[in-house]
């Protein structure tokens, strides 16, 4: 590597890196902030920071002892007016590159008590030594082997003591070990990736070791070993019982945020359609006081949310489908009847998808993203086609990360009828 050579700090980047200039070059220097001037050792575009010669005024110090080594956080470092600052320019670049004027609202904090599900990765060394149990290294794939995560909410205080058990119990396996967990209303549920089939013996290993950190439930891939107790979660006015390691908001705050948001855009629609719906995060609550149609691949969260509904006083009908919206999206003239369309994608987005409702000419569509790219591609298609865009809000319930939740409501223009002209 070169000897170090002298940056100043221009601007955030969209990853959480300073970014300077050298030779009219972009070079990302992570946990650099806006402001600083430092020595670096710079390889191709990256930078590493040697010496902070000029830090800003307001840097802070970081909350985590793993900060620098672990990828789980990007900016820690930054003071809370302009990592706000940080966060809501994403999404303004984001609604900029759809090639419309919108209003962005102020980043909306949705961290609130913390992570109540995270993904935990364990590796085994040689026979007999303890696994290293925690998050990947930043750009890297090495284990930080970590005894605590202060972004965790209390309710899963637990849950790194019980990942670092269930480890120990299949130590011979050696595979790379993934422990999805989540905090429900009733204790931890674990869900093992990567195990592969476990024999009678391994089984009993991993049973015992549940009861003994007294989980909820664990399932190895899906497939539930043991349950002392259906994990269960509250959704408006709904009980659910959470499908083995399904998909769920970060944060019990980001997850209550994101549903009133919505609720909020599709306003008095009568009829409503929920695309990639999940287990019902939007369904459920709209419920409440409107009819809805909802899609999803995932046949166990659709038997959830169908079963949910059903047990569920006083909810409007809620008709659930399993259907795979990427492959086989629903045609403009399906949403036939429906005033208001909400979807909720994956990362990439539903390039196909909304295609179809851009065509349909559905009065009110609203957008949810956790990807500002794939927002702006989706975003563009639904403006080309004669939707204004009224209203922003970007939603942060991933807090020290570069991801950014945005929900943006979409209102179809109706050209104005022409005025007959009366002859005298």
């Amino acid at each position: 590597m070169a000897d170090p050579v002298r940056l100043h700090i221009e601007r955030m980047g969209r990853r959480g890196e300073g970014v300077a200039l050298v030779e009219g070059r972009a070079v990302y220097v992570p946990y650099a902030l806006p402001g600083e001037t430092l020595m670096a050792e710079i390889e191709g575009e990256r930078g590493r920071i040697a010496e902070l010669t000029s830090p800003r005024p307001d840097r802070l110090d970081p909350v985590c002892p793993y900060f620098g080594r672990c990828g789980g956080c990007a900016v820690q470092t930054l003071a809370p007016v302009p990592y706000a600052s940080w966060k809501r320019d994403l999404v303004v670049a984001a609604v900029r590159r759809s090639g419309v004027d919108a209003k962005v609202l102020d980043l909306v904090d949705a961290h609130g008590e913390g992570r109540r599900r995270a993904t935990f990765h364990a590796r085994f060394g040689p026979s007999g030594s303890a696994p290293y149990v925690g998050f990947m290294e930043t750009r890297a794939h090495r284990i930080v082997n970590i005894e605590f995560c202060p972004i965790l909410a209390p309710a899963m205080a637990g849950a790194l003591p019980a990942a670092r058990g269930l480890a120990d119990a299949v130590a011979g396996c050696g595979k790379p070990l993934d422990l999805v967990i989540t905090a429900t209303d009733t204790g931890l549920d674990v869900d093992l990736r990567g195990l592969g089939a476990a024999d009678d013996e391994r089984t009993h290993t991993l049973v015992a070791a549940a009861e003994r950190y007294d989980l909820a439930r664990l399932s190895n891939h899906g497939e539930v070993l043991v349950e002392a107790r259906a994990p269960t979660l509250r959704m408006g006015s709904a009980h659910i019982v959470l499908p083995p390691g399904t998909f769920l908001q970060a944060t019990r705050r980001g997850e209550e945020i994101l549903a009133a948001l919505v609720l909020a855009g599709v306003g008095e629609a009568r009829k409503v359609a929920d695309l990639f719906c999940g287990i019902g995060t939007f369904a459920l609550r709209l419920a409440e006081r409107t009819g809805v149609q909802a899609w999803d691949n995932d046949p166990k969260a659709v038997a959830v949310l169908t079963k949910t509904a059903q047990a569920t006083p006083r909810l409007r009908p809620v008709a659930a489908e399993t259907r795979d919206l990427f492959r086989r999206p629903l045609q403009a003239e399906e949403f036939a009847g429906f005033e208001a369309v909400v979807f909720d994608p994956p990362r990439a987005g539903a390039a196909a998808q909304v295609a179809q409702i851009a065509r349909s000419g559905v009065a009110t569509v609203v957008a949810v993203s956790c990807d500002p790219g794939s927002y702006a591609r989706d975003a563009a298609t639904l403006v080309k086609a004669g939707y204004a865009l009224e209203i922003v809000t970007p939603v942060d319930q991933f807090r020290y990360s570069a991801h950014v939740e945005i929900v943006a409501v979409f209102r179809k223009v109706r050209p104005k009828p022409k005025r007959r002209r009366i002859l005298s």
